[in-house]
C-alpha cells in the first residue's frame, strides 16, 4: 500500500475505558507504529443519553497512562482543543459535516425521510413476528408499509433512513476472518439520523453513519476493532459505496471474555483501566 497507514481507536464515552477496549486500542496503535503511520483517538459521543464528559476524561487519561499516545485527537482535559488536521475529534462537534453528507444522500434519493412513529413500527413488528418472521423495516412482510413509498417531504419532523441494496450479497472482506457474506435482503433500511426538532431539520446522526464519514475524512486505511462490530459492517459498506469512497481494510479482532464466557462490556465484568 502506497498510502500512509492510518488507524483509529474510537471509543464511546457511555462507560469507563476497560481492558477490552485498551487491548483493541493496542492493536491499532501497534499496527500504526510498526508501519510508520498515524494513530487517531476519536470520541464517538452521539449517544446523548449515556455519554458523559467524565467518561471522556477517563478515556483520555487512561490511554495516556497506558502509553498509547495519539498523533491526532483531543487534548487531554480540554474539550475545545485537539491536535491534528482533521478535527474536531468528538463527533458531537462535527454535526455540520454529517448533516451536509446526509443532505447529499437525500438529494441523490439514496436516503429518505421517515415519519413512522415508534408506536406504529412496534405494532407492525408484532404483526410480522407473530407470523414467525424477523421484522425488517420496509422489507419482507413490511414491504410497502414504510415511508420509502410515500414520497414524504420535509414538511414535518422526520428521521432519515438509508436506502439499502435490495438484492445480492454484501461481502465484508476481513483480514482476520476472510470474506463474510450477508444477504442484502436480510438488512432493512436503517436510520442514519434521528428525528429532528422541526420540519426539514436533520436530527443527530447515528453511529453507523458518523463512523463512515469520519473514517473517510480522517483517511483511515485500516479499521481494527472488536468482532462485535462485524454485524455493523454490512450496513456501512453500502454507505461507503454510495458516497464513492474506497473501503478501508477491515480487521475484526476476537473479544476478551469474562469467566462466564460472555464478552466484557461496560455493563458486564469490565473494570475501568484506571482501577
Amino acid at each position: 500500500m502506497s498510502r500512509q497507514i492510518v488507524t483509529r481507536f474510537a471509543p464511546s464515552p457511555t462507560g469507563m475505558l476497560h481492558i477490552g477496549g485498551v487491548r483493541t486500542a493496542l492493536f491499532c496503535w501497534l499496527f500504526a507504529r510498526k508501519h510508520g503511520g498515524r494513530f487517531i483517538l476519536r470520541i464517538e459521543d452521539t449517544d446523548l443519553s449515556r455519554s458523559t464528559d467524565d467518561n471522556i476524561r477517563i478515556i483520555e487519561e487512561g490511554m495516556a497512562w497506558c502509553g498509547l499516545d495519539w498523533d491526532e485527537g483531543p487534548v487531554v482535559g480540554d474539550p475545545g482543543s485537539w491536535k491534528g488536521p482533521n478535527g474536531p475529534y468528538r463527533q458531537m462537534q462535527r454535526m455540520e459535516r454529517y448533516k451536509a453528507k446526509i443532505q447529499e444522500l437525500l438529494d441523490k434519493n439514496l436516503a429518505y425521510r421517515c415519519r413512522c412513529s415508534r408506536a406504529v413500527i412496534e405494532e407492525r413488528r408484532k404483526t410480522v413476528e407473530a407470523a414467525g418472521k424477523v421484522f425488517q423495516y420496509n422489507r419482507g412482510l413490511d414491504r410497502g408499509k414504510g415511508c420509502a413509498d410515500a414520497n414524504h417531504d420535509a414538511s414535518q419532523p422526520a428521521a432519515i433512513r438509508f436506502r439499502m441494496p435490495a438484492e445480492g450479497d454484501i461481502v465484508v472482506p476481513d483480514l482476520i476472518k476472510g470474506d463474510t457474506h450477508f444477504p442484502a435482503d436480510s438488512l432493512d433500511d436503517w436510520i442514519i439520523a434521528r428525528t429532528g426538532d422541526g420540519p426539514g431539520e436533520i436530527g443527530v446522526p447515528t453511529y453507523n453513519f458518523c463512523v463512515v464519514v469520519d473514517d473517510t475524512h480522517m483517511e483511515v486505511t485500516h479499521v481494527i476493532r472488536g468482532d462485535d462490530h462485524l454485524n455493523n459492517t454490512p450496513k456501512q459498506i453500502p454507505l461507503f459505496l454510495a458516497f464513492g469512497y474506497d473501503l478501508p481494510a477491515f480487521a475484526h479482532v476476537p473479544m476478551i471474555l469474562g469467566a462466564d464466557g460472555a464478552k466484557l462490556s461496560k455493563r458486564h465484568g469490565a473494570t475501568s483501566i484506571t482501577e
